[in-house]
């Protein structure tokens, strides 16, 4: 009897609102949730029954169900906050997470550093990253992201990068040690640092020997060096320059190098002093110490030796790379975040937690880093906020109400048709 089928038509229309209903009720129980993403409910009319076989038309409906429960990725507002291990992702992608059920996946980037230093979920599960190699050198290597030890030993240095200008109208003069200052046609000091990582300053001398060829002497302080004498220089390492008639760095020979510091020091350390790549080695002559007619100086100088430190903060930059500054003035690369892409996010399975795991429809995890090959780039102190319209929300939740009370209004419209059926018996 097609009463009874208004009944059923009727029952499947209210389980599909009641299943709507529960979708736009976790979207507001889920406003406040940092990296959620809200899903959409989608219906689908059930198969009609054909009142003349094949023919076309003339089919009466069998009702409506929920086919399908649509999560919806497109960007939270990203807010700011003071927690350094606080991240958000602007674009694509999805945070790595360490899990005792597998790998998985999310948005949420409320993070925290546990008690050995590794960078955790609420949840306590690792976070997914590149590894740093011994040299400092980013690798791609998935590992746990951690600050690992948080001191660092002493370096000696080992290369001094000096950009140096030597001024060409210079008058050619023999050099004496025991009177560098008033002997030399420029000087300059550099501090560097000896495998304990005690800080010598070693001082650089420039003797003009012809036009376009210089010698550079670098001199320690006795009260530094093995068996010297406080005041008085000794020299430890000696080389040339020769330039263009353009000013051009040609050409750099290195003869004697051996620093022998004291104080427990280790005797014969080695120091290169770095001027640039010359014209010998393809260089262009002018990324390199140069020889114009201007007053000598030196414009920069740095070094890759440093004392021994300990760790005083830590922050991440916009590629998702863990820094570690340390009270030395040395600033060490500690690890990288990974991000997740898949072909479709819309495939993938909601765990709870805030977590995501891939499936067959959401097609394999495709890891790499941030900001490269579709994925997004990574905000640091920023977290990133649930995508929950309050004001779409409550715009569906009154649909849906009028579509339930429509539903209750069919069942209760043919419960008084069937009614009367049986009050015809009666009567």
């Amino acid at each position: 009897m097609s009463i009874l089928n208004s009944l059923n038509i009727g029952i499947t229309g209210l389980k599909a609102q009641g299943g709507s209903m529960s979708v736009i009720g976790d979207n507001i129980a889920n406003a406040g949730t940092f990296g959620f993403k809200s899903s959409r409910a989608q219906f689908q009319d059930l198969m009609a029954r054909s009142m003349k076989g094949i023919e076309g038309g003339n089919q009466i409906g069998a009702g409506a169900k929920l086919s399908q429960v649509t999560p919806q990725f497109n960007q939270g507002a990203v807010n700011r906050t003071e927690n350094v291990t606080d991240l958000a992702i602007e674009g694509n992608g999805f945070f790595v997470v360490d899990t005792p059920f597998g790998r998985s996946y999310t948005r949420d980037g409320s993070f925290n550093l546990d008690k050995e230093g590794k960078l955790v979920t609420s949840d306590g599960y690792n976070i997914m990253g590149f590894q740093v190699d011994e040299k400092g050198n980013m690798t791609n290597k998935l590992g746990e992201i951690k600050l690992g030890s948080t001191t660092i030993a002493a370096r000696a240095s080992e290369e001094v990068k000096l950009m140096v200008n030597l001024d060409s109208r210079s008058s050619v003069a023999p050099f004496d040690p025991n009177n560098p200052d008033k002997t030399s046609q420029f000087n300059t000091s550099v501090t560097v640092f000896d495998n304990v990582g005690t800080e010598r300053v070693v001082h650089l001398f420039f003797e003009k020997k012809a036009d376009n060829k210089w010698d550079y002497h670098a001199m320690v302080d006795g009260a530094d060096a093995q068996g010297g004498q406080p005041g008085k220089l000794l020299e430890m390492a000696k080389g040339s320059l020769a330039f263009s008639d353009q000013g051009q760095l040609q050409q750099v020979d290195e003869g004697t190098n051996s620093f022998n510091f004291n104080k427990g020091a280790k005797q014969g350390q080695k120091i290169k002093f770095n001027f640039g790549k010359t014209l010998a080695e393809g260089g262009n002559g002018f990324e390199a110490a140069t020889q114009f007619g201007s007053r000598s100086n030196v414009a920069r100088h740095t070094q890759d030796g440093n004392s021994a430190g300990t760790m005083q903060s830590i922050s991440f930059n916009d590629e998702g790379t863990l820094t570690g500054s340390y009270d030395n003035g040395v600033q060490r690369d500690l690890a990288q975040v990974s991000i997740g892409k898949f072909q479709n996010n819309e495939g993938l399975i909601k765990l709870g937690k805030n977590l995501f795991k891939e499936t067959r429809k959401s097609g394999p995890v495709v890891v790499g880093a941030p900001g490269f090959d579709g994925r997004g780039k990574v905000l640091s102190k920023s977290i990133e906020l649930s995508n929950v319209d309050i004001a779409d929300e409550f715009i569906s939740l009154m649909n849906a109400q009028r579509n339930f009370q429509a539903n209750t209004r069919t069942i209760s419209t043919s419960d008084q048709m069937l009614q009367e059926v049986l009050n015809i018996k009666r009567a």
